[in-house]
């Protein structure tokens, strides 16, 4: 329990030399714990808890919830690219080659640490997005991909802010609020009903952006292991093997989601085109089939007025006499209507019986 406690003191000790002191005492800031309590505890809510909680309920609806929500979302998100945008990567005051962290108390330098902050405080938000999936039993959006991805950024950014808010690694922020501008929007349309369905074609390149998201922030972050920058080396590292984990995860959704599905309907089609060939065939055979059948139906009522009986020929006389009936004006015939449905009546099978033995 010592070895803990001295290793917990280490820890606090690194974190007071090292972490900017413009955001130490900021909230939940202080300490990693309240972040990490707040991801682990999203990931049991969702995973276990709520599960349970709706295994013999109904979904919610929520729709006017999620059009409310997604509009927020929007706007929320479209406000943090511009303060990102604003306080530096849309100005020409950033290097996108090289960006270090200004710790002065310049105004603008302190309007990118605020925005750093409230880029973190939003993945907190977006954890309504699994509760609302949870609550309306959606269990196939809760996804490994989906809890994963959710479940770490909080943990990821609180590193951001508590050492290095502003300079190279905000770039993550500015690409990653805007592709939530999109994907929120997407989100608002779908929500608002049947209607606006035709709008949203561009599902799947929604995942596609999300890719080439990370795969711009790896290519921004390592950059730095080859260029002599004063960033911290650590959060290069950081940011770009969650781009990395991020891409391989969304790449994989993208392969057994859309590739699958387009591999489903090809083969869909495959039999759809299988049936109606078949369906043609049979159809070709079956006015052949059918002109025999009538030829047998005159057969058998003729063979039938002949007095050719037997176990056999008797099923056949009742839907001769069945079809003749028909043909001769509709009438029902009550015994071969019994007879083919195997529940004749006592007395009309005795009469039955007697006129076959004559």
């Amino acid at each position: 329990m010592a070895l803990i406690m001295k290793y917990i003191d280490s820890i606090h000790h690194y974190m007071d030399k090292y972490s900017d002191p413009r955001t130490r005492d900021w909230p939940l800031m202080s300490s990693p714990l309240p972040t990490l309590a707040l991801c682990l505890g999203y990931v049991y809510l969702v995973k276990v808890v709520g599960p349970r909680l709706m295994e013999n309920r109904k979904p919610f609806q929520l729709k006017n919830t999620l059009i409310v929500y997604n509009f927020v979302q929007v706007v929320f998100s479209a406000w943090l690219f511009y303060e990102i945008g604003i306080s530096g990567w849309l100005t020409g005051h950033y290097n996108f080659r090289c960006q270090p962290v200004d710790y002065s108390n310049h105004p603008k330098t302190l309007r990118m640490v605020h925005a750093c902050w409230w880029y973190y405080f939003s993945k907190f938000t977006e954890f309504f997005d699994t509760f609302f999936f949870v609550m309306r039993k959606k269990t196939s959006q809760v996804s490994t991909l989906h809890v994963i991805h959710h479940g770490c950024m909080p943990m990821s950014v609180w590193f951001g802010v508590k050492f290095t808010p502003g300079g190279h690694s905000t770039f993550f922020g500015l690409l990653n609020t805007f592709v939530h501008i999109v994907m929120y929007t997407y989100y608002l349309f779908s929500a608002l009903g049947p209607q606006f369905q035709k709008y949203l074609w561009w599902k799947k390149y929604l995942t596609s952006l999300q890719m080439v998201q990370f795969v711009a922030i790896m290519v921004h972050a390592f950059q730095l292991l080859f260029i002599d920058c004063n960033y911290p080396k650590a959060f290069v590292w950081w940011i770009g093997m969650h781009a990395v984990m991020f891409f391989f995860l969304f790449n994989e959704f993208y392969q057994n989601t859309y590739k699958a599905n387009k591999a489903r309907a090809q083969a869909a089609r495959d039999r759809r085109e299988a049936a109606a060939a078949a369906a043609a065939l049979a159809l070709a055979n079956g006015n052949g089939t059918t002109s025999n059948g009538s030829v047998t139906s005159n057969g058998t009522a003729n063979g039938t007025a002949n007095g050719h009986h037997g176990k056999n020929g008797a099923a056949v006389h009742s839907n001769g006499t069945t079809n003749g009936s028909l043909l001769n004006g509709g009438s029902s015939n009550k015994a071969a209507d019994y007879y083919v449905r195997g529940d004749l009546p006592a007395e009309i099978e005795i009469t039955q019986r007697r006129t076959q033995n004559q």
